[in-house]
């Protein structure tokens, strides 16, 4: 019985000392990781390019979720530069420039030494 217990005990301390393995990553870390969209769903050309065109070389007709995709993107974009112009117009506006403006430059503190 005692050797069993010691044995269990060598056991479990054996272990310990083992390196654990890797943490299993969830699907959509494992995607990021190789460049890939999180999901399925995610953008890319099996989500944004056609199944399918025309004989003749037409392109299809866009599906419910590419046009809504388009309006979200299109949206977007638009609030995207109507942000940058207000932005634009309010430095204007103060005076200052975008690369110049920041905090002001910092006082030198403590005592000053003087050269000897």
């Amino acid at each position: 019985m005692a050797a069993r217990r010691i044995m269990r005990l060598a056991e479990r301390q054996a272990r310990g000392l083992r390196p654990l393995p890797p943490r299993p990553q969830r699907i959509g870390e494992w995607r990021v990781t190789q460049g890939w969209a999180p999901s399925t769903a995610g953008y890319g050309p099996l989500r944004d390019l056609p199944d399918w065109s025309f004989v003749d070389g037409r392109p299809a007709p866009l599906w419910k979720g590419q046009q809504r995709r388009l309006q979200e993107n299109e949206a977007l974009a638009r609030r995207a530069v109507k942000l940058s112009q207000a932005l634009d117009g309010a430095i204007q506006r103060g005076g200052g420039s975008k690369e110049g403006s920041g905090p002001p430059p910092l006082k030198p503190k403590g005592a000053q030494r003087k050269p000897v």
